[in-house]
């Protein structure tokens, strides 16, 4: 299955970009600078290289940020782009990545005019999953009247949790369905290393602490929602195929997340294994919604959001939020940055002007 993507607002048009992009020729002084921050994987996969030259071309320099290196004199910046995620979970117990964290912070809080795409606190809330479960949970009251849901789920803080969880199992107050088992911690590559579960027995299989999400049949497709400030797309990916629901005796499953959902798949999990009329995609308005909703509630203006379709119920369900996707197969995504850029600019300007 491919990459089809359906742009919920019609692409960003050259006569759409603010006037003083427009009017700016390659010559003219730059006058707005942006620093960036990213992993040399991450620069790589959004071929940051392209979107400096594609910022020159409209007057705005974007630089390299050296963390290892004082920010004052690589200053100043109006804006800074970054994904500080593998920092901040390094940080944790590496001195030299709270070393550079601390650099970080403090250069932002000495300048409070430059503005973080986006603010460190909101950007941290997602790299626990107990924490972004906890606030996806909340969509289930907030978009009822959607038909927008989140999976149940369980926290395992520990090896004793998984024992109890497997007691209430045994003595009939617990259901086991089908459970996605997912790290705590939600960024690196090993974060994308799940395993399905099957039955409370299975239980043993898993290493706290740990999320247990409960598993949705949904046609073996998955949804990529791209937020780019007050623009978005759905992308669509192949995906996990469906099971029988209730316990059974089939193994673990263990799967890389990433390898099962990327465009060219070709993965024995998303096969489905009967045939099924495809499920319609979700409708532009509930995904809006959708996206609306998520901005208020994380303050966050650069994430994607994992969405899929209940094939039983039809019910848009949110199994995921991510901090700065790669988004991969948005169209007009340059653009699409640059344009908030020069959003959150303007209304930085207006704010200190009022």
């Amino acid at each position: 299955m491919g990459g089809r993507a359906f742009s919920f607002q019609a692409p960003l048009l050259w006569n759409q970009l603010p006037v003083w992009i427009r009017e700016t020729d390659t010559l003219s002084t730059f006058k707005v600078r942006v620093g960036f921050w990213f992993s040399d994987k991450k620069r790589r996969r959004m071929n940051l290289d392209a979107f400096v030259q594609f910022c020159a071309d409209r007057g705005v320099e974007v630089v390299e940020i050296d963390l290892t290196q004082p920010l004052g004199p690589q200053g100043p910046f109006d804006i800074i782009i970054h994904k500080l995620s593998d920092v901040i979970v390094e940080a944790e117990h590496n001195s030299q990545s709270q070393q550079l964290l601390d650099n970080f912070q403090s250069y932002v809080s000495a300048h409070p005019d430059t503005i973080l795409l986006d603010p460190l606190p909101a950007m941290t809330q997602l790299l626990d999953r107990f924490a972004s479960c906890q606030k996806m949970s909340q969509l289930n009251s907030s978009l009822r009247d959607w038909h927008i849901c989140t999976p149940p789920y369980l926290e395992v803080h520990s090896g004793s949790d998984a024992i109890k969880i497997q007691m209430l199992t045994h003595k009939h107050i617990l259901f086991f369905s089908p459970q996605v088992c997912k790290t705590r911690v939600a960024h690196g590559s090993y974060s994308h290393e799940m395993c399905l579960l099957f039955s409370a027995a299975s239980l043993a299989d898993i290493h706290p602490p740990c999320v247990l999400q409960s598993f949705v049949n949904h046609g073996a497709v998955l949804y990529k929602v791209y937020v780019v400030g007050d623009k978005h797309c759905c992308v669509e990916r192949p995906s996990i195929k469906n099971f029988p629901s209730g316990p059974c005796d089939r193994k673990t499953i263990f799967f890389n997340s990433h390898q099962v959902s990327k465009p060219e798949s070709n993965s024995d999990l998303t096969s489905l294994d009967e045939q099924m009329v495809a499920l319609p995609p979700p409708s532009s308005d509930a995904v809006a919604a959708l996206v609306k909703e998520l901005r208020a509630q994380l303050g966050l203006a650069l994430f994607g959001v994992d969405v899929i379709v209940n094939i039983s119920t039809h019910t848009l369900t949110v199994i995921d939020i991510n901090i700065f996707p790669g988004y991969e197969g948005m169209p007009q995504f340059f653009s699409s940055l640059l344009s908030h850029i020069q959003s959150v600019l303007d209304q930085h300007a207006s704010a200190g002007s009022s």
